[in-house]
C-alpha cells in the first residue's frame, strides 16, 4: 500500500544515511521529493535512483543553516510539484566530540546552527506552504542522546537534539488546529557514516536493549508512520525508535 500517494515531501540531510533512506522510502510510497543537503553530487545520484524507480525528485543543494536554502526548497516544491505536505528536518552533525569545558563557543554554535537553528529555519518556511494545502506533517530527527541519556563528549549534540522538542511543542500549540502536525523522531544508534568505525558501532550496540544498532531503513519506517495519515491523531509527541535504549537506562 502506497501511503503517500499525491503528497509532496521535503527531506533535509538527504545525501546519505537516514535522510537518504527516508527519501527512497517516501518516494517508493508515492511522494514527490525535494532533496536538500550540501553534497550536490550525492543528491543528484539519489534523485536519479528515485527517477529510475518511477518516482519524482528535485534537488536543491545548499546549507540548511541559511534561510535562503529553505526558501529555495519551498519554491521548488511549489513550482515543480504544486505544494508541500510533508517536511523531514533531518540534517544534523555530531559536532565537536569533547568535554563541555573544552568546547569553544564557535564549536558550540556550529552544532546548534546545524541541528537546531536549521530545523527552526526549515519549519519557518515549511509552515506557510503547508497552511496553503490545509495542513501537513513536520518531523524532526532527534536522538536518544540528550533526551534519555547523556554521552561523554556529546553534550553540544545532546543539547541541540533535546531542544527540538521545544519546537515540536510550540508548533503543536500554535498550528495543530490548522491541520499541521509536528513530531520528533528520537533515533537510536544507526549504521551510517556518522556512526564511526566498527568498534564504535559495537560499543553503541551495547547501549540498546536489542544489542544492535538500527539500519537506516528502520528509522525511515518510523518517519513514514509520522509523515503519513496512519498517525493522523499524533502531534506534539516524541517517538523513540531506539531499540529499547530509553527503556533500559
Amino acid at each position: 500500500m502506497a501511503l503517500l500517494d499525491g503528497k509532496v515531501a521535503v527531506v533535509t540531510g538527504a545525501s546519505s544515511g537516514i535522510g537518504r533512506a527516508m527519501a527512497l522510502m517516501f518516494a517508493a510510497h508515492g511522494a514527490a521529493i525535494v532533496l536538500t543537503a550540501r553534497r550536490e553530487p550525492l543528491l543528484h545520484e539519489l534523485a536519479d535512483t528515485i527517477r529510475q524507480n518511477g518516482g519524482r525528485a528535485e534537488v536543491v543543494a545548499g546549507d540548511v543553516g541559511r534561510p535562503g536554502t529553505h526558501e529555495q526548497v519551498i519554491d521548488a516544491a511549489i513550482s515543480k510539484f504544486g505544494g508541500l505536505d510533508i517536511a523531514i528536518n533531518n540534517a544534523g552533525i555530531v559536532g565537536a566530540f569533547k568535554p563541555l569545558a573544552e568546547i569553544t563557543p564557535e564549536e558550540w554554535q556550529a552544532t546548534l546552527d546545524t541541528n537546531l537553528t536549521a530545523a527552526f529555519l526549515g519549519a519557518r518556511s515549511q509552515i506557510p506552504a503547508m497552511l496553503d494545502r490545509g495542513g501537513g506533517s513536520i518531523v524532526f530527527t532527534s536522538s536518544f542522546v540528550g533526551t534519555s541519556a547523556g554521552i561523554p563528549g556529546m553534550t553540544a549534540y545532546g543539547a541541540s537534539k533535546a531542544a527540538l522538542m521545544g519546537l515540536v511543542k510550540g508548533i503543536t500549540a500554535e498550528y495543530a488546529a490548522q491541520g499541521i502536525r509536528a513530531n520528533a523522531l528520537l533515533a537510536g544508534g544507526t549504521d551510517t557514516e556518522a556512526a564511526g568505525d566498527q568498534r564504535a558501532k559495537d560499543w553503541a550496540a551495547g547501549l540498546h536493549a536489542m544489542k544492535r544498532i538500527a539500519r537506516p531503513e528502520e528509522i525511515a519506517s518510523s518517519a513514514l508512520f509520522l509523515a503519513s495519515s496512519m498517525s493522523s491523531f499524533v502531534t506534539g509527541s516524541a517517538l523513540y525508535a531506539d531499540g529499547g535504549n530509553a527503556a533500559v537506562k
